[in-house]
């Protein structure tokens, strides 16, 4: 049997409640399929990944975004070689979510407040974390810069609330790829922004040999040998039309439609294929637990204005 934790499982947890549930469905011996984050502090998550080991369960932590089709294809550019060395990538999350005042409120309010475990920094950068190692490599630092744009919200009750957490976080993280080169990812998060971009999420990913830009489903690149060679002149109007300039990755998938599966589908499928091998899940609570020292580590760099090292998680495994 298994335990799934999740915000909109039943359990129904704020981030502050989960480390209880957690822990208490691990000591009775249960596989767990949680969401992020597995805890508020580095400490708590540690404790259950080797709580966890100890009891000898088969832990999983939800990892949506690299199941989704869009992450998929930018993953199996990367296998392929197709960027050369990779340079950089830059994501861009968000969206405007309404204060409640003229248009229904979007999200619980629990989200806002530090109270109750919310904030931008502890909700989207386990998310960073797993797309940054799934994708690129491991992130050495975290340089981040936290704001709280709105600060009155509309609560569930239709009473106005003080918004005291963070509602947008901007980073940069030195990442070193499995080959050791150096790739520097920008991350723009914010529920106080507007879109003009294809999907609410997206990555670009740029090498010496090509770029790709992917959302959640939909994945474009440009190889090097058809990169236009642009001339800058303010003067005159720029009549590229470089959008046009990039081509559709295929989904290429082994199904018999050809298509790529529900991301959320094709994690849970995999987790429920390892408890029933008596296997390890590869995302499991040491990774979360990576994922809650991101946050944790974005939140410290915030707050004194600096580069902040990202240290190895070293767990016991008696």
């Amino acid at each position: 049997m298994w335990y799934v934790c999740g915000v909109d499982a039943e359990c129904r947890e704020t981030t502050s409640r989960r480390y209880r549930a957690l822990r208490t469905a691990i000591e009775a011996g249960k596989n767990i399929y949680t969401e992020k984050p597995t805890a508020e502090t580095l400490d708590e998550a540690i404790e259950l990944a080797e709580l966890a080991h100890r009891h000898n369960i088969i832990d999983g932590v939800v990892h949506d975004n690299l199941y989704l089709p869009g992450l998929v294809k930018l993953r199996r550019l990367v296998d392929m070689g197709f960027f050369g060395r990779i340079l950089s990538m830059r994501g861009e999350f968000g969206y405007w979510v309404w204060e409640g005042t003229d248009v229904p409120s979007q999200r619980p309010s629990w989200n806002y407040r530090k109270t109750d475990g919310g904030s931008m920094t502890t909700d989207m950068y386990p998310h960073w974390n797993y797309v940054i190692e799934g994708i690129i490599g491991q992130t050495r630092d975290v340089y981040s810069q936290t704001a709280t744009h709105i600060t009155k919200r509309v609560d569930e009750q239709g009473n106005i609330y003080n918004a005291d957490t963070d509602d947008a976080a901007y980073a940069i993280f030195n990442v070193v790829t499995p080959s050791g080169d150096p790739v520097i990812v920008q991350m723009n998060s914010s529920w106080a922004t507007r879109v003009f971009r294809d999907e609410l999420l997206e990555f670009q990913i740029d090498g010496t040999h090509g770029s790709a830009v992917a959302g959640l489903f939909g994945c474009v690149c440009q190889p090097r040998g058809v990169t236009p060679r642009p001339t800058w002149n303010p003067d005159i109007p720029d009549t590229n039309d470089y959008m046009s300039m990039w081509q559709e990755v295929p989904d290429n998938a082994a199904t018999a439609t050809g298509s790529l599966d529900n991301g959320f589908k094709a994690q849970w499928e995999e987790y429920l294929t390892d408890v029933a091998m008596d296997r390890r899940h590869r995302f499991d609570l040491l990774s979360g637990a990576r994922e809650v020292q991101l946050a944790e580590l974005g939140l410290r760099s915030a707050a004194e204005g600096r580069r902040v090292y990202v240290p190895e998680i070293v767990v016991d495994q008696r």
